[in-house]
């Protein structure tokens, strides 16, 4: 039996912060993951999909401004963009495994499972950690439908070695959208079937209307309130069912993909026999990040049942308290700053704060700014269509309580607005703010 001070049962980004602060400090620590080291956002999602986006971007620039100056619009070399992903995805293992190595961290390429409340099995090995960490992150949610192995994760669909020429997701989240708007300006044609009333739903849906617009301006069929019940394979790819208002419909692609949701991937470490108590949200956890009913237990990330949303800068936040407290005891307690999070699509589609039915639940009072700017200088002089924002501000203090947007680079402006709340800064402070003109951000005393 090895023994550790720490152990880490992950190698994302959240992981990968807690192994290395503690054995800066002296700790015995050992860390493993069935999958390459980096975790999901380096490796199978944001990382790659950000590289891949690029390309994607520059068409939908040449075509917007085509006529304009532009007369040619490039087309996607999907094989290249695979490549020069792929020389990002390639450097960060082994980089990460020679920092471990450095630190003199054991590392373990394999699953692992509970024993009792201090004891692991990790591969052949049986470990007993004074403290064992769960950063084990999300995966695909499993569909139970008949067929629903035919269905590809966001994983391969980062790795598809040729687009195929049809495509269809199955569910309405940021995933789905993102992917699909990839697609599409690829020269694919995207469906995307969502069995709610709305995409997006966690978001603004004032905001969301616009990217619903902008999705089917690129060719993207939305088909909504419509569940999906099975997959069939067929001679040239496969058949999708759907049932809307107890009504069979059928959709036919080349490929099938999953973007149903990403639940955390703990239910296969045998929680029971550690005594830790979680639920579908993930392992339950104190303001130290501790579980809830085993001390000698840990969680951060995706993984984790907090108030953290899931995103990889939070993850990281949540590994630096968590590796705080395993070094120090507990005494730094898990506190969130505004985080401002973003659907890549094209255009992107921003939002940091309230939405208006939080700051309505709350009962605050409140002002809202809500403005279509198709016709501001800066959607003009780049010809974007969709442009609009939201902002909800407390009318009391005289504050941003939320900022909403879609639009060009809005992904960038949104961290302004994170800024603002944070620092609390009065509306008529940001209002009377120089910013560098013609900038995206200088569109921002005009949305308060």
């Amino acid at each position: 039996m090895k023994e550790y001070d720490v152990f880490i049962i992950g190698s994302g980004m959240s992981g990968i912060t807690i192994a290395n602060k503690c054995a800066s400090k002296g700790l015995s620590v050992g860390i493993t993951d069935e999958l390459p080291y980096g975790g999901t956002c380096a490796l199978r999602g944001c990382d790659p999909k950000k590289v891949i986006i690029g390309a994607t971007e520059v068409r939908d620039f040449a075509q917007r401004l085509k006529g304009n100056g532009i007369d040619t619009v490039p087309k996607v070399n999907w094989e290249d963009i695979m490549a020069f992903k792929q020389s990002f995805v390639d450097a960060m293992p082994p980089k990460i495994e020679k920092g471990y190595k450095n630190k003199d961290i054991d590392t373990y390429h394999t699953s692992a499972t509970f024993l009792s409340g201090n004891t692991l099995q990790v591969g052949d090995e049986v470990i007993e950690a004074k403290k064992i960490v769960i950063a084990t992150g999300a995966k695909p949610r499993v569909l139970d439908f008949e067929g629903g192995n035919y269905a590809l994760s966001s994983t391969e669909f980062l790795n598809l070695k040729h687009l195929p020429k049809t495509l269809l997701f199955i569910g309405g989240g940021y995933i789905a959208f993102e992917f699909a708007h990839i697609a599409a300006l690829a020269g694919a044609q995207v469906t995307i079937v969502h069995r709610g009333k709305n995409p997006l739903e966690n978001f603004e849906q004032d905001i969301v209307k616009h990217l619903v617009e902008a999705t089917q301006n690129l060719g993207v069929k939305l088909i909504l309130e419509t569940e999906v019940t099975g997959i069939e394979k067929i001679e040239k790819g496969y058949e999708v069912k759907g049932n809307k208002d107890g009504k069979e419909t059928k959709f036919k692609a080349e490929a099938v993909f999953n973007s149903a949701g990403r639940p955390p991937a703990i239910f296969d470490l045998n929680l029971e026999k550690a005594n830790i108590s979680y639920s579908k949200k993930g392992i339950e956890v104190n303001n130290y990040l501790q579980s809830s009913s085993n001390s000698g237990v840990y969680a951060a990330g995706d993984a984790a049942d907090t108030r953290g949303l899931l995103l990889t800068p939070v993850a990281v936040l949540e590994g630096h308290v968590l590796a705080s407290n395993l070094i120090k005891g507990n005494k730094k307690e898990v506190s969130y700053p505004p985080m401002p999070t973003v659907v890549f699509t094209i255009p992107t589609m921003a939002s940091v704060g309230l939405t208006e039915k939080q700051a309505k639940a709350k009962g605050i009072k409140y002002k809202v700014n809500y403005k279509a700017a198709g016709d501001w200088f800066n959607a003009k002089r780049l010809n974007v269509v969709e442009y609009a924002f939201k902002t909800i501000i407390d009318e009391e203090t005289q504050t941003v309580l939320g900022a909403h947007l879609i639009g060009p680079h809005t992904e960038e402006t949104i961290n302004l607005f994170a800024m603002a709340i944070k620092t609390k800064m009065k509306v008529n402070d940001i209002r009377t703010m120089i910013f560098s003109y013609p900038t995206l951000a200088s569109d921002i005393p005009h949305m308060l």
